[in-house]
């Protein structure tokens, strides 16, 4: 029997509730045969995989290492605890989950302070009235040092973050800083602004892959099958299905609907019997209902999708294009 595919989830938490309901849309509960205290799990039904249990932290270190071949954790963390990221990991797909931004912020005091320009011209004019740099506080050194590099801001220095950064100017250990927010709240119960155009990154949890796991055929078969509910789960997610039937039914039609709205039609086009079966975004259902019946349906059925499966999987080659493209390989 072949080593299984590690699949990395969240041990605590919301995170964790969120990435097991992601997965059981998908068709793919993930259980713990010995115990709900057990670290280690499995896919109900679905062989060759193993689940390990991690923290957020972990998970991102141990894709780094290509200790396990797929996780889900905040791309915030991918990029700010693996060097270069994208020549270690595979963004795979952003789950639409653990939304959060990292953010520089600065005391609301600095009404001069609107943009990045602006703290670079008090940063220069700080160092030069303390003859010292200006501290910043963060969890994040790495993002925070690219993306002051970006905009050329050289006068400060990064000061370790233990506690709750936010507090951080007000205790007088720092004078700003780069922190996680999700709605700003915090920093502005702070005295903080997020500046205009301050933020480092728009994070969310990410299906990631490592790209030094051993990713052998019979790894890769797993992954596609995996995926491929995955990817059945998206699709269906952004359609509803739209049924009709009626004599004015045709191709020039069906080519306006689809101009107009948006929609495929999975099955062909209209029936000798002038079946039709549509495949619309969510947005659009009620025009195209309408649409149908001013010219001639009587009646116009939607309904919800679980899954619509393609030949094509978008995620799996996605996975596969840019492991083909990776050197490094190693022995989870």
């Amino acid at each position: 029997m072949s080593a299984p595919l590690i699949l990395a989830v969240p041990s605590k938490g919301r995170l964790q509730e969120n990435a097991e309901r992601f997965f059981a849309r998908s068709g793919l509960e993930l259980v713990k045969p010995r115990g709900a205290r057990d670290y280690r799990g499995a896919i109900a039904g679905f062989d060759g995989v193993e689940i390990a249990y991690l923290s957020a932290a972990e998970i991102t270190a141990q894709l780094g290492q290509g200790a396990v071949h797929l996780g889900v954790t905040g791309e915030d963390l991918v990029r700010e605890m693996i060097p270069d990221a994208d020549r270690a990991v595979v963004f795979i797909d952003q789950l639409g989950f653990g939304f959060a931004n990292v953010a520089v912020a600065v005391p609301q005091a600095w009404i001069d302070v609107r943009n990045m320009a602006d703290l670079d011209d008090v940063a220069t004019a700080f160092r030069l009235k303390h003859e010292r740099k200006m501290r910043l506080a963060t969890k994040y050194a790495n993002l925070t040092r690219g993306f002051f590099a970006d905009h050329g801001i050289v006068d400060y220095r990064i000061v370790e973050s233990s506690g709750a950064t936010e507090a951080a100017p007000a205790a007088g250990t720092a004078e700003m800083i780069v922190d996680i927010t999700t709605t700003g709240a915090t920093l502005a119960a702070n005295g903080l602004k997020i500046v205009d155009d301050g933020i480092i990154l728009r994070s969310q949890a990410s299906f990631v892959a490592a790209r030094a796991a051993s990713w052998d055929a019979a790894r890769r078969e797993t992954a596609r099958l995996l995926l491929d509910r995955i990817a059945a789960q998206k699709r269906a997610h952004g359609y509803r299905e739209v049924r009709t039937r009626f004599a004015g039914l045709s191709e020039t039609l069906l080519n306006a609907a689809r101009e107009q709205f948006g929609v495929a039609a999975p099955f062909g086009g209209p029936t000798s019997s002038g079946m039709l079966t549509l495949h619309c975004p969510p947005k659009h259902v009620h025009a195209l209902a309408s649409f149908l019946r001013e010219h001639g349906a009587e009646a116009v059925s939607v309904a919800a999708l679980d899954y619509v499966y393609a030949r094509d999987n978008a995620l799996f080659a996605r996975l596969t294009a840019e492991l083909d493209r990776s050197v490094p390989r190693g022995n989870p």
